[in-house]
């Protein structure tokens, strides 16, 4: 199969469609009223406890029409216990539909989807769940986040038109270059953005790794009522 190759993108991509999804939820007050500040018409896709976080934070009526339930947008209800959110093909099409390519704009207008511009997303706690005394390989597998890294893989690779934030830290620099150029973010900021998400999800998978090679088999199917089926 042939890759794409992109030879024309924009410079400055502005900020209308938003996915917010994080474990750590710090900075969400002042990051989400500021993009709704910066542009009135920002569009808010999020999930689970963030969307009703987001809700609190926005409030009835500014959340009207610009917070949106990710399940309401795919039409696809969440799995139970969490497991499959956003793991949806209209999502990923917004994540890595191209600007100027014109069979991702005919994919994009067939599903009713919208082209995703930033995605701030967070992953669950692994690494502080396995330090905590007495966790338990379940606990442990219960905090390997699936869909968060697939989506910062997304967007960090289509850092050619979409921004992602994974570090709270980071909410005040971005609204502010947000707030200064008018409602867009750079190239540059897009590509040391993407550089920083691809190390975040190594590291995240590497502390997975050590864990599970550390984790005695003995330990983790005790762990377990094992059933043995014909």
């Amino acid at each position: 199969m042939a890759l794409n190759v992109v030879d024309r993108i924009d410079g400055a991509v502005a900020v209308r469609h938003v996915l917010v999804s994080v474990s750590d939820k710090t900075g969400l007050e002042a990051l989400v009223p500021a993009l709704a500040r910066i542009n009135p018409r920002v569009r808010l896709y999020s999930t689970g406890g963030t969307f009703d976080a987001l809700r609190r934070i926005l409030g009835p009526d500014p959340a009207a029409g610009r917070l949106v339930q990710v399940s309401e947008y795919t039409g696809q209800p969440e799995m139970q216990g969490g497991l499959v959110k956003t793991l949806d093909f209209k999502i990923y099409l917004g994540l890595l539909s191209e600007t100027y390519n014109e069979a991702h704009r005919a994919d994009l207008a067939r599903c009713g989807a919208d082209p995703i511009d930033l995605v701030a997303v967070n992953l669950y706690p692994f690494q502080q769940t396995v330090a905590a005394p007495g966790c338990t390989p379940e606990q442990a597998r219960g905090n390997i986040d699936i869909g968060g890294p697939c989506m910062l893989r997304a967007a960090a690779k289509n850092f050619i038109r979409v921004a992602c934030v994974t570090d709270p830290a980071d909410y005040p620099a971005f609204t502010a270059e947000v707030k200064a150029g008018g409602g867009t973010v750079s190239l540059e900021t897009r590509f040391a953005l993407a550089r920083k998400a691809f190390a975040h999800v190594a590291d995240y998978d590497a502390a997975i790794a050590r864990y599970l090679e550390a984790l005695p088999p003995a330990r983790m199917a005790a762990a377990y009522t094992l059933e043995n089926r014909a």
